[in-house]
């Protein structure tokens, strides 16, 4: 007999999957990246990167059966999921997982919450299939990386696909078979690119990988079919985009070994390897207060050197810059939202330290960790290290201070008053009976 190929095996766990048997921290795990998801697109219902696009997919709507978060309008499941996914992932400040890079929840909630919605489903569906979905999206990611990521390939959307098809297959029934199709499909589904990190475009990447999981699940439903070697074939996804897959660390300890529960939540709205840079500023911000700083070192692997030395523009590349981390450590001491707009970008304070900064890179340094050095006037140095930030997997963001982002964020949007009926509806989504309940407080 033939041996099972990627897609037959990630499609065989989907459907086969019994919520009695997953794990109460692997549950929790779920529920707090749902939380940390609809708080993050809570948060920018009034950017205006939000608005434009629910104006400009609202004119090709379908049916209004499913909420727009935080916009009081309701749209088909595919343009919601897409609107929600961009709102989830617009500052940078979602879940990440951390081997991959990937922030799973932005590219697979959106699309759950939106069949959810519009099937009249139990929000412990949802949670199981956003368990499914992001285990299938972390798994194909932890077989291709790094070089996927390196290669130019933007992961959250280029595997987040492949965990929108999984979870809505899952929500759709589909037996193994057709699951598979729905994760063979998005193969042909699967895109975005690094380069446009810094723009809007980046945003668009995570809206379709929403929208077109859930597309690859409906088409399989419909008894459309892909190739069995979809991910892993000669001329499959995998090496078109990079490489071949790495099929045992795909597959091994399935159902057992969950990858998602790893999934981590960030305290400041940047990059996740730029956690550590804020850190150890912070850190040393204390140590030498008052004193004239003349330059700073960031030291870091090739990851955060590839992504944050980059010259500060606009709010998207103050998100994703050693340079405006470092300032902000050290000129402002916080790292808040506000820290991160346009306004902080013109500041004159934060632009002049951004030029004392110099980006290192250290092979050596575990990705997440920076070391941080910094010279005085008077040729004094200090240095300071990070390893594990807080919201890291090693110091994980407590349930406390996930609830208090959460009511920070809704704050932001505008729903100060509503967040703490927000929250409890959140929190209690396992329980409820129809998630349309949930959404209708959050519309």
């Amino acid at each position: 007999m033939a041996q099972a190929s990627a897609s037959e095996t990630l499609g065989q766990f989907v459907a086969t999957s019994e919520w009695g048997a997953v794990p109460d921290a692997v549950r929790e795990a779920g529920l707090r990246s749902i939380l940390n998801h609809l708080g993050c697109a809570l948060g920018v219902a009034r950017d205006p990167a939000v608005v434009t696009a629910l104006a400009v997919m609202r004119g090709f709507a379908g049916a209004p059966v499913a909420t727009v978060v935080g916009q009081g309008v309701r749209l088909d499941a595919m343009t919601a999921a897409f609107v929600n996914a961009v709102g989830s992932n617009l500052l940078d400040y979602d879940d990440t997982h951390l081997d991959t890079v990937i922030h799973p929840a932005a590219p697979i909630a959106p699309p759950l919450l939106a069949l959810a919605e519009q099937r009249g489903l139990p929000g412990a569906a949802v949670i199981h299939a956003f368990l499914l979905g992001g285990e299938v999206a972390c798994r194909i990611g932890n077989a291709v990386s790094p070089g996927h990521y390196a290669r130019g390939w933007h992961i959250t959307a280029s595997c987040g696909v492949f965990g929108a098809a999984a979870g809505a297959a899952r929500l759709l029934g589909l037996d193994a078979a057709r699951t598979a199709n729905a994760i063979g499909i998005a193969a042909s589904l699967s895109g975005s690119i690094i380069e446009n990190l810094p723009t809007a475009a980046k945003n668009v990447g995570v809206g379709n990988a929403a929208r077109h999981g859930l597309q690859a699940a409906l088409f399989a439903e419909a008894g459309w079919e892909a190739a069995p070697a979809a991910i892993e074939g000669r001329l499959g996804w995998a090496q078109a985009t990079g490489g071949a897959a790495d099929m045992a660390v795909l597959l091994d300890g399935l159902g057992t070994r969950w990858e998602i529960a790893r999934n981590t939540f960030k305290p400041y709205p940047a990059g996740i390897v730029f956690h550590a840079v804020i850190e150890a500023c912070l850190g040393l911000r204390e140590t030498i207060a008052g004193a004239d700083i003349a330059r700073v070192e960031v030291v870091g692997d090739a990851l955060l050197i590839a992504r944050g030395d980059r010259v500060v523009r606009n709010a998207r590349d103050a998100r994703v810059s050693i340079h405006h981390c470092a300032a902000l450590g050290f000129v402002r001491g916080r790292a808040g939202v506000p820290d991160f707009e346009q306004d902080a970008v013109d500041d004159a304070a934060l632009a002049a330290f951004r030029a004392k900064v110099v980006a290192v890179e250290d092979a050596a340094l575990p990705r997440g960790a920076s070391r941080v050095r910094v010279w005085l006037g008077d040729g004094e140095r200090f240095e300071a290290r990070v390893d594990e930030p807080e919201g890291s997997e090693a110091r994980p963001m407590s349930d406390a201070a996930l609830d208090a982002k959460f009511l920070d964020n809704a704050a932001l949007g505008g729903f100060a008053a509503r967040g703490p009926a927000m929250l409890a509806a959140v929190r209690g989504l396992a329980q409820v009976r129809d998630v349309a309940e949930v959404m209708a407080l959050l519309a």
